[in-house]
C-alpha cells in the first residue's frame, strides 16, 4: 500500500519540496538505509545532506530542506515502506497521544504544539520532538511536503503558519469549517405589520 499525499484545498506545493519528498520516500522504498542514516547524523554533512540541500530552489532555504529530511529520516528509521504523511504538523500533532486521550486532550501533545507555535524561530528541536512521537504513537506523519512549504514560510506574516498550526490542532476539522461558515439567521417570528 503506497500512501499519497493528501491534496488540502487552497495550498499548493511546491515543485521542490515535492521533488524532495519523492527522493525522500524512494530512499526508503529502495531500502538505502546507509543514506537515511546519514541524514539522522545532522552534525556530520555527507552526500545525503547535499542531496537534499540541492532540491531547495533558494539559498535561504537550504537549512529547511536539511532538516526536513533529517525529520524525514526519523520518523523513517526502521520502516520498509514510506509515509508520505497528510495535513500540516498541527493536524499531525491531533494525532498524538494513546487511544484514550489525543491531540488536544493530550497535555504533553498540548505542551508541545504550544512551544511550536509560540516561536518566532522555526523550533527544530520541538518539531523533531513532535515527529518522534508520532513516530512512537504509530500516528501518520504531517506531509512532508507542505512541511517543508510551510517551514519556508515561516517568517512570513501574511502566511501565519503557526496560528494556522495552532488552529488545526486546537479545532476539530468539522468544527473549524463550521465556524468559517456564515451562519443563515433563524426566520424572523415576530412580524412588523402596521397597527390598526
Amino acid at each position: 500500500m503506497t500512501n499519497r499525499t493528501e491534496y488540502t484545498p487552497g495550498t499548493e506545493n511546491s515543485e521542490s519540496a515535492a521533488a524532495l519528498t519523492a527522493w525522500l520516500g524512494s530512499l526508503v522504498h529502495n531500502h538505502q538505509y546507509k543514506a537515511l542514516a546519514e541524514l539522522r547524523t545532522p552534525r556530520i554533512r555527507k552526500e545525503p545532506h547535499f542531496r537534499a540541500i540541492w532540491f531547495s530552489p533558494t539559498e535561504e532555504q537550504e537549512e529547511i530542506y536539511e532538516q526536513v529530511a533529517f525529520l524525514f529520516a526519523v520518523y523513517h528509521q526502521g520502516r520498509s515502506e514510506p509515509d508520505y504523511g497528510y495535513g500540516s504538523l498541527g493536524d499531525a500533532a491531533r494525532r498524538i497521544g494513546s487511544e484514550k486521550k489525543q491531540g488536544p486532550d493530550d497535555p504533553g501533545a498540548v505542551r508541545l504544539v504550544d512551544r511550536i507555535v509560540s516561536s518566532r524561530r522555526i523550533p527544530w528541536r520541538h518539531l523533531q520532538h513532535a515527529v518522534a512521537r508520532l513516530r512512537a504513537c504509530g500516528k501518520r506523519p504531517p506531509s512532508w511536503t507542505r512541511l517543508a512549504d510551510d517551514l519556508s514560510q515561516w517568517h512570513d506574516r501574511k502566511a501565519r503558519i503557526s496560528y494556522e498550526w495552532a488552529v488545526a490542532f486546537h479545532m476539530a476539522r468539522s468544527r473549524s469549517t463550521s465556524a468559517r461558515t456564515p451562519r443563515t439567521p433563524a426566520a424572523d417570528t415576530t412580524q412588523k405589520g402596521t397597527t390598526t
